[in-house]
């Protein structure tokens, strides 16, 4: 067989030391891959001139599966955002982002388990008809649905539902007062849920839905939405199991898929072996998922699970007292 290769992005900030942490655990879990380097963000910035390099561009298009620490993206100085770049050029249009209760978290829910399926490339996040006045009074933002967008979106949830023996697809939208839009979507959701009987299907308003995620949480399994409603629901899921910390991220297109961890860069805490690199290690347990590697992805997994439970060598945001590199070693020596 062929060695498959991976494109690495390690990041800004923290990025680098949690990505290098979920190498670590990759290669001691017997994964085998050959990792491509690649810069974005500040580091290609001041090492290139630009965010998000051709070179870059390149290797993704080239290895199909790439692994991405946090990025930052300059603010007010005219950047477009690197993750939004990046989906728009890959055509990653289903953003996947699941949620798992981890005991010790000290979150303040239990026993959930959420995959929120968010449209990637459709809706407010299109960036179509952004207008500020010339007085500065007024501005303008377009949101386009396509029909082809929505049932890409909607099928890929079914779809996964089926694939993961899932119970309940839920889809969720503001179709009562925005009927144009939501409405295409709401519509188009309907239709794709015919062809799944053995799927529960049910439909919910997203200011009832971000209501109901806080009283019953254990309601939800897979929820479907458009990209602005989806971007929002993730982060309220994320939450619900201790914060972004715990919440990995995958996008995934037609022949292409980018991996990352969804929180910040922290540049506060850089290099100051600090991080929980948890969310990017989640991450690659996306990745071998996608991969077919489900064996690698579940002893991983039981790995951090047991070592976040026991609370050993867990980091402060995990209500220990270790750093980056305690919580690595306490990972590796479980697996």
């Amino acid at each position: 067989m062929t060695q498959q290769r991976i494109t690495v992005i390690r990041g800004d900030g923290i990025g680098p030391d949690i990505v290098d942490a979920t190498l670590q655990i990759l290669n001691k879990a017997g994964c085998d891959f050959a990792y491509d380097f690649a810069d974005a963000g500040l580091v290609a910035l001041e090492k290139h001139g630009e965010l998000l390099p051709q070179d870059t561009l390149d290797l993704i298009a080239k290895n199909k599966v790439t692994l991405k620490g946090p990025l930052t993206t300059p603010v007010g100085e005219g950047f477009t955002s690197i993750n939004v770049s990046l989906r728009k050029k890959f055509q990653l249009y289903a953003n996947v982002r699941p949620v798992l209760s981890f005991k010790g978290t000290k979150a303040r829910y239990q026993d959930i388990d959420i995959i929120t399926v968010r449209e990637n490339t459709e809706g407010m996040y299109s960036g179509l008809g952004q207008v500020v006045s010339a007085d500065g009074n007024e501005a303008e933002a377009m949101s386009k649905i396509t029909r082809e967008g929505a049932e890409r979106i909607v099928t890929f949830a079914y779809e996964l539902a089926v694939r993961e023996g899932r119970k309940k697809v839920t889809a969720v939208h503001k179709a009562n007062i925005l009927k144009s839009t939501s409405g295409l979507f709401l519509k188009v959701a309907r239709e794709v849920a015919q062809r799944y009987p053995q799927i529960e299907s049910t439909e919910m308003i997203v200011d009832n839905c971000c209501m109901q995620l806080v009283m019953n949480p254990h309601q939800f399994d897979v929820i479907v939405t458009t990209n602005l409603f989806g971007d929002i629901l993730s982060d309220l899921c994320a939450g619900l199991v201790g914060g972004l910390g715990m919440a990995p991220g995958a996008n995934i297109g037609k022949d292409c898929a980018i991996f990352e961890a969804v929180h910040g860069s922290a540049p506060d805490i850089a290099g100051k072996n600090l991080a929980n690199p948890t969310s990017v290690i989640l991450a690659a347990i996306q990745m071998l998922e996608y991969l077919g590697m489900a064996d690698k992805a579940d002893k991983i997994r039981a790995a951090v699970k047991d070592v976040i439970e026991t609370g050993d060598r867990t980091t402060r945001d995990l209500g220990g007292s270790h750093g980056t590199t305690d919580f690595t070693e306490a990972v590796l020596e479980r697996l």
